[in-house]
């Protein structure tokens, strides 16, 4: 299985430091992930009493699910060490942090992980930064064929 990426992530928010999180899912979550049915729309990553978790990432019911299928939008806890959680919630205190799912794959083992990057929000100027700078790159690979 290829890995989902959230592509808008990098260009809403300048990302600063980057954390591989375990997430704990049903077993009709997993089964969906694998046939790559995710969506990042304005998901965003929020602490509740020391412990980490997404809000808003869509991970679409499992098509051949029962009774038993998943809630399409519910919140799913992140799995990382103590000292990382610690360090990151210290960081969100600062003004203007946010933490954003960046993207989900699969390991070796099967096990679903989740980038999530911790950064900022970009202004209206950084993103045409982004912009000029892709399209500067386009057009070098267009011209010589890199």
């Amino acid at each position: 299985m290829a890995e989902l990426k959230n592509r808008s992530a990098y260009f809403e928010f300048a990302i600063e430091d980057k954390y591989i999180a375990g997430l704990v899912l049903t077993g009709t979550e997993i089964k969906s992930i694998r046939e790559g049915r995710v969506s990042f729309n304005d998901s965003f990553c929020y602490f509740s009493k020391g412990e980490l978790y997404v809000k808003s990432l869509h991970i679409a019911e499992y098509s051949h699910g029962t009774y038993a299928n998943h809630d399409p939008m519910r919140e799913r806890k992140l799995l990382l060490q103590k000292k990382e959680l610690k360090k990151m919630e210290k960081r969100m205190q600062e003004r203007g942090y946010t933490i954003v799912p960046l993207r989900i794959f699969m390991t070796e083992k099967g096990l679903a992980k989740m980038e999530i990057g911790l950064g900022k929000g970009k202004k209206l100027h950084d993103k045409r930064d982004s912009i000029k700078a892709r399209e500067v790159d386009r057009e070098l690979r267009r011209n010589y064929k890199i």
